[in-house]
């Protein structure tokens, strides 16, 4: 059953079409990714799906008694008239549990007082399982839970939300939708502003998730791991690919190569159609033949003008198409539009970036020993024995804060260590990329600012800036007024006219859709030279890494191997921790009419955890049996899937015994 439906969603400014053609379903479960390049309306859908805002033309229908649960992009003006501080926000979603809760102690200092009526007591059984029912004595460790996994810890509780950030107002509105479990969620760019760590906090809360869920994101790692449907959207509609994001990559040069090949097909035959018609239109024989394959040709005209070329052979009868032709086309008419027809295809427009190292260098690019790195007063992180080789990358990962920019600029001579050296090697050219892209002049023109970089021709220069999007009167535009990604990929333009051989990359993939970041990894998985990467992009991160620098707490720790890898081996050993932990055997004893609320919750916040945990250990038993059989019959990328399962899974136990534990020392 569909919790939303929309049919033949457009929406126009004046006769320029946003979006057209988009009939989409919502099954009570889906787990939906959709992308898109930037512009094309993706937010605007979302808006028009929430029932926020409305179509030019078609109608969208959510079932009856659902509930939709909307996170904006940025929320900057949430929360805009309230007084709330944070936790007492996430409260006011469970008004009617607290209100219950004040019932049941009414009713239980009455019980302690020496009434136990059987009117008393059928209505305190009553409320008491409608209360627990409802997550009454678990509320509260929700809430610290969703606010602590999505980086609110205890620290901004009692933070009054007009004092939150932009990125923490967006988390705080996360929390609360989370929190009020709507049928189904529509959420624009979830991770934006989320580090790593509540980024895969939010998979497990989503892959445990039991209504639907439309997220757009650029995130691939995070559609990955979340969605098993993506919807590609373009300005003709919307087309559907089953399966997460890798499964669509494998799906989508097969559609663009069949969309190439059914729109030459297809154009060659009405190509000609118009031939025939025009060579027998004065021929008194042959006139009745041509204009009935005239009157044919404008209705198929018609069918490509309104839904593209593609739905000539999707097999529906005209009538079906709901179009109607006022009209017949002449035969010069019919030429010209069959002359103009272009591809329908949704392969989009990409940048087209090269990096080239100028020359080799030494073969030891970094070297540190017993570093420190921070400010004057303030201590960041210790860092012992790293080594990048030419020809490496490491991806610098930690949350934010934790000083990854700073040890960028300590590399760069920008910030002197507070102890130690970091030595670099010879023979380096050094480009750095800054996710602020400081380095340009906010004043100059696009083409002005390259040309600062590296002097050439006007024409060569426009031809240069046309490699990253840049086309037309674009290249005029002065710096302050580009967006985000428009100033990243300008910034790209500029650190591959340097010829490094060491790249420095702050954020490279901020403010970039997904063809963008899908044609700088092609470019950086090319790239001869070596690269340190500082990103929140795993997908990214997944395909470059060779090491991986860790900041955790006031340490940098080294893994040698991806980033695949370095999940698996963390989700590994913290799994063998988990299974070999054995809970010790709790008291049991009936609770007393009219005992203490606290003690209730106590328990059964106890027993419902230690349920879990053995669910979670049954999972782990079974999956281990079928990895260890796929890994036999060398199906790999069953065992791939299945390794990613258990990692998963074995990460989920260690945070059951870690509630578990918290619980058991109260």
């Amino acid at each position: 059953m569909s919790i939303l439906t929309a049919e033949n969603l457009r929406l126009s400014f004046g006769a320029f079409d946003l979006f057209r053609n988009i009939s989409v379903h919502i099954a009570n479960d889906s787990k939906i990714g959709l992308i898109g390049p930037n512009g094309v309306g993706k937010t605007s859908l979302l808006l028009i799906l929430a029932g926020i805002n409305e179509p030019t033309s078609g109608v969208v229908n959510l079932a009856r008694g659902r509930r939709i649960g909307y996170l904006r992009q940025e929320a900057v003006d949430a929360f805009a008239s309230q007084e709330n501080t944070v936790f007492a926000e996430m409260l006011t979603v469970f008004s009617g549990l607290r209100a219950q809760a004040e019932q049941l102690h009414a009713m239980e200092a009455q019980m302690a007082s020496g009434d136990y009526t059987d009117e008393l007591l059928e209505s305190y059984g009553t409320l008491q399982i409608a209360f627990e029912h409802a997550g009454g004595y678990d509320y509260e460790l929700r809430i610290q839970k969703t606010l602590e996994g999505l980086g609110l810890g205890k620290d901004y509780w009692h933070t009054p939300l007009n004092h939150l950030s932009g990125g923490q107002k967006t988390r705080a509105l996360l929390a609360r939708l989370l929190l009020e479990k709507p049928d189904l969620l529509l959420l624009d760019e979830p991770t934006n502003h989320l580090d790593i760590d509540a980024v895969e906090w939010l998979e497990k809360a989503l892959l445990e998730w039991e209504g639907a869920v439309l997220s757009v994101s650029h995130d691939r790692f995070f559609l990955d791991n979340t969605v098993t449907t993506i919807w590609e959207m373009t300005p003709g509609g919307i087309d559907v690919y089953p399966g997460n994001y890798s499964a669509y990559l494998l799906q989508r040069q097969e559609r663009w190569e069949y969309q190439e090949r059914v729109f030459k097909e297809e154009k060659e035959r009405l190509l000609k159609e118009v031939d025939f018609i025009q060579r027998n239109w004065v021929r008194a024989s042959t006139h009745a033949r041509a204009l009935g394959m005239l009157r044919r040709l404008s209705r198929d005209l018609a069918v490509v003008q309104n839904y593209g070329i593609l739905a000539l052979r999707s097999g529906k009868k005209w009538s079906e198409f709901g179009l109607s032709v006022e009209r017949h086309l002449d035969p010069i008419e019919a030429q010209r539009i069959v002359n103009g027809l272009q591809s329908g295809n949704s392969r989009p427009l990409v940048i087209r970036p090269r990096l080239a190292a100028s020359h080799l260098g030494g073969n030891i690019v970094v070297r540190a020993e017993r570093v420190t790195v921070g400010y004057p007063g303030k201590h960041l992180f210790d860092a012992r024995d790293l080594e990048l080789r030419r020809g490496e990358c490491a991806a610098l990962i930690g949350p934010n804060g934790s000083g990854k920019t700073s040890f960028l600029k300590t590399l760069l001579g920008q910030l002197e260590a507070l102890d130690g050296e970091v030595r670099l090697g010879g023979g380096l050219k050094v480009g750095y990329f800054t996710q602020a892209h400081d380095g340009l002049n906010l004043e100059a023109s696009v083409i002005d600012e390259l040309l600062l970089h590296k002097p050439m021709a006007q024409q060569v220069a426009r031809n240069y800036l046309a490699q990253y999007l840049f086309r037309g009167d674009d290249v005029f535009k002065t710096v302050q007024t580009l967006s985000g990604g428009e100033r990243a990929r300008l910034a790209l333009a500029i650190l591959a006219l340097q010829g490094a051989n060491f790249l420095l990359l702050d954020e490279p993939t901020n403010h970039l859709d997904i063809p963008a970041c899908e044609a700088l990894q092609q470019v950086l998985e090319d790239f001869s030279g070596t690269i340190l990467l500082v990103s929140h992009d795993r997908f990214l991160l997944d395909r470059l890494a060779t090491q991986i620098w860790e900041l955790r707490g006031e340490y940098l720790n080294v893994f040698h191997g991806s980033y695949r890898e370095f999940l698996l081996r963390s989700g590994t050993q913290t799994g063998k921790a988990a299974t070999q932990k054995r809970l010790p055997p709790m008291p049991v004893r009936p609770l007393l009419r009219g005992e203490d609320y606290k003690t209730r919750q106590l328990q059964q916040n106890l027993e419902r955890i230690e349920s879990r945990i053995h669910e979670q250990e049954n999972v782990i038993r079974r999956l281990s049996g079928e990895l260890q059989k796929a890994s036999e019959k060398q199906h790999f990328e069953q065992a791939n899937k299945l390794s990613w399962e258990m990692a998963r899974a074995q990460i989920a136990l260690e945070s059951l015994m870690g509630e578990w534990e918290q619980l058991a020392v109260v």
